[in-house]
């Protein structure tokens, strides 16, 4: 019972953080001009979640994700503050651990930040369902929206509770990545304004000729995304230092067996044994290859979208994006990891994502558009 009230009152202190942090994106939405506030709130929510992305790579890619090894607090408190004496204690037992002041503000800062867009998302199902006559989308949506933030806290959880075993770290990833997805999504079918229905018209042949590439691509940015994430969270960036060969050779010695072995601990076989550099290698190989995949089919589809309009801003920007995305991976490998840099990759695959999701919309749009009956 004792640890059951302790627990609710932690709880309850981290929620009453959260809303407090919420308050201020909540005031910009209702102060600002926009006449659709609605669709405002899902732009600051999208805009956070992004934010969220990044953090969270910069949580991993700074070994802080283990800084309070408990959760959903830092040592049972709510923050490191008043956790002071037991952070010490960790980081003079074990100096080179993953305990110490820093890591543990990073990665409740991270918790926070977490906790703020669920608020967010919990208002925007709240207004959905209230005011559900007045919105074109489904308060299903904003329903749909609200489990998927439940299930990922709970991916956050077992990230710490299980040590970062690397693949609820990588599904962690992922849900995060959906939920960007879903904001995008929900933020283009608000955004769709009649000067944009009207251009698409102009050239609705050629937008519905892209339909199966623009779903293709965003598959295989979902699926490199993955990829990233698997190289991230086993700690295989540096497997491979040059490029386009990698340790010298085209194909370099490898072992996929270990490599891409799912329910494991972090840098530890199936069976317990310390992972081989050679698996490291085999995550890192797949990833930078499996990108020029990605880059081929996602510029293809921003070289033909250019020509349609509706789509030439987006494509444009796609087109920019992997550039950029292409620059940041290769300066990562050059340069040895630079904090930044991995951070700006990481960000970069998550608006590489609000982008294809938003090509996808208005071609998906476009083409319901001409299956319905006039």
């Amino acid at each position: 019972m004792l640890f059951q009230h302790t627990f609710l009152q932690l709880g309850l202190q981290l929620a009453l953080t959260a809303l407090m942090i919420a308050v201020v994106p909540l005031l910009l939405v209702w102060i600002s001009s926009d006449r659709n506030k609605y669709r405002k709130l899902v732009l600051v929510t999208l805009f956070l979640t992004l934010d969220l992305i990044m953090f969270g790579a910069f949580t991993r890619l700074t070994d802080s994700g283990l800084g309070c090894p408990d959760w959903p607090g830092c040592y049972g408190a709510a923050n490191p503050l008043v956790s002071h004496a037991a952070i010490s204690a960790a980081q003079l037992a074990m100096p080179n651990g993953p305990v110490t002041h820093t890591k543990a503000w990073i990665e409740m800062v991270h918790r926070y930040l977490a906790m703020t867009v669920g608020v967010l998302i919990v208002v925007q199902m709240l207004v959905a369902w209230i005011k559900r006559k007045q919105f074109q989308v489904a308060p299903w949506y904003a329903t749909a929206l609200f489990l998927c933030v439940c299930v990922q806290g709970a991916f956050g959880m077992w990230t710490v509770t299980l040590k970062l075993q690397p693949l609820i770290v990588t599904i962690h990833l992922l849900l995060a990545m959906l939920l960007l997805a879903m904001l995008a999504w929900l933020y283009a079918s608000l955004h769709a304004s009649l000067a944009w229905h009207s251009q698409a018209q102009a050239d609705s042949a050629g937008m519905l000729a892209l339909r199966p590439l623009a779903r293709f691509a965003l598959l295989l940015l979902l699926l490199q995304i993955a990829l990233g994430g698997w190289v991230s969270t086993n700690y295989a960036v540096l497997a491979c230092t040059d490029y386009p060969l990698c340790q010298g050779a085209v194909i370099p010695s490898m072992d996929f067996s270990h490599g891409f072995t799912l329910w494991r601990q972090l840098g530890k076989t199936s069976g317990g044994d310390y992972l081989p550099f050679a698996a490291l290698t085999a995550i890192h190989w797949v990833h930078r290859n499996f990108a020029l995949l990605v880059f081929a089919c996602a510029g293809y589809l921003g070289w033909r979208a250019r020509r349609i309009c509706g789509l030439t801003k987006l494509a444009n920007g796609l087109l920019l994006l992997l550039v950029l995305q292409l620059c940041t991976g290769l300066t990562t490998i050059f340069f040895s990891w630079p904090l930044a840099i991995a951070v700006l990759h990481n960000g970069g695959a998550a608006v590489l994502l609000i982008v294809l999701t938003m090509v996808n919309y208005r071609v998906g749009m476009q083409y319901k558009a001409a299956s319905s009956p006039d």
